[in-house]
């Protein structure tokens, strides 16, 4: 499927659900997730964005782990997917990655439809807080490969991480959780989203 059908089924849920929709993006690290979640707020009349990269541990998303034990799910669904669903008000709290450690309180924003993208996102932590389950159909080599690759052309040497945490990480995750499998829709990215999906300096 590419991303003019998922925006289509996007706009479809959000024809006919009687309350706000949360869409959740995932994918292998390098995949295209940001791009994908970029493009789609971009495109629907009313979305806005919430970036997995706040929700990301600064230290423990460094560490080795079957669950992506860094991805702090909890927090996400506790103050910001739940809320949103029902039309709450709410605050969280982003991690800011330059002081390694969580910023102010601020307001969960309002709109039609909340998008998130983040690995290890589609998780039993998670799903049902998730109206529509999208998954970056790109292999975990070839993800692996683009993440690299970019990590280099910015300047940062994360190589060691990538094949020692990263790319173990998500194989182990793929195994126990299937997360390919979860998901309501495959979307393959466009060329354009294929060497984007920033991340801080974690996975």
């Amino acid at each position: 499927m590419h991303q003019d059908d998922v925006l289509a089924h996007i706009l479809e849920r959000e024809r006919t659900a009687d309350r706000p929709t949360v869409v959740g993006i995932s994918g292998y690290c390098g995949s295209g997730k940001s791009t994908l979640a970029r493009a789609m707020v971009a495109a629907l009349p009313d979305a806005v964005r919430m970036r997995g990269d706040d929700f990301l541990d600064p230290s423990r998303s460094h560490r080795r782990s079957s669950e992506w034990d860094g991805v702090d799910r909890e927090r996400l669904v506790a103050t910001v997917l739940e809320p949103f669903h029902e039309g709450r008000t709410s605050h969280f709290r982003r991690h800011d990655w330059s002081r390694r450690q969580l910023g102010p309180e601020e307001p969960v924003p309002s709109a039609r439809t909340l998008i998130v993208d983040l690995i290890g996102l589609f998780h039993p932590e998670a799903l049902g807080a998730l109206d529509v389950t999208i998954w970056c159909d790109v292999d975990l080599d070839t993800a692996a490969r683009r993440g690299i690759a970019r990590d280099r052309g910015l300047g940062r040497n994360h190589d060691a991480l990538w094949h020692d945490v990263w790319i173990p990480n998500e194989r182990d995750f793929a195994e126990r959780f299937r997360p390919r499998e979860r998901a309501d829709l495959l979307c393959t990215p466009s060329r354009s989203s294929r060497h984007s999906g920033k991340l801080p300096s974690g996975a």
